[in-house]
């Protein structure tokens, strides 16, 4: 299974009030739709099946401070078995684990990143720790 494609198709970023102490941070990631790509008609040529998993990650700053909200959507190109069942568990709105951790960490690796980009713009605390070098103590 690989990924052979990744957009944001919704990007939203409200900064409500000024931040003070005591904020929470939570973050979600949903996932409301997992269909099969139709390549009927189209000029790719695939021997391997396409699906395609939408997603929406949302970082929210309570109470009520700032809210984010990435939508978009990820193609996965995989064996026409992986996808039969794939599809088959999301009839019940279920994935099979594998795919649901590398759905979910493609999503965070990219969502996540977009989010500190725009947290930088709006001069919002950054909504996970950045490395940073710190003094030795001394003694």
């Amino acid at each position: 299974m690989r990924v052979v494609g990744f957009n944001f198709t919704k990007i939203s970023i409200e900064s409500l009030k000024q931040i003070t102490k005591g904020y929470k941070i939570n973050t979600e990631i949903d996932v409301p739709e997992i269909k099969p790509m139709n390549l009927k008609g189209s000029p790719i040529k695939a021997k391997e099946e396409i699906i395609e998993a939408e997603f929406i990650y949302s970082v929210k700053y309570d109470p009520d401070f700032v809210k984010i909200r990435l939508e978009g959507n990820i193609l996965f190109s995989m064996d026409s078995k992986t996808a039969k069942d794939i599809l088959k568990q999301w009839k019940n709105k279920k994935m099979p684990d594998d795919f649901k951790f590398f759905l979910f960490n493609m999503i965070l690796k990219k969502s996540t990143l977009k989010a500190l980009d725009l947290e930088e713009e709006l001069n919002i605390p950054l909504h996970v720790p950045l490395p940073s070098f710190k003094k030795p103590e001394e003694g």
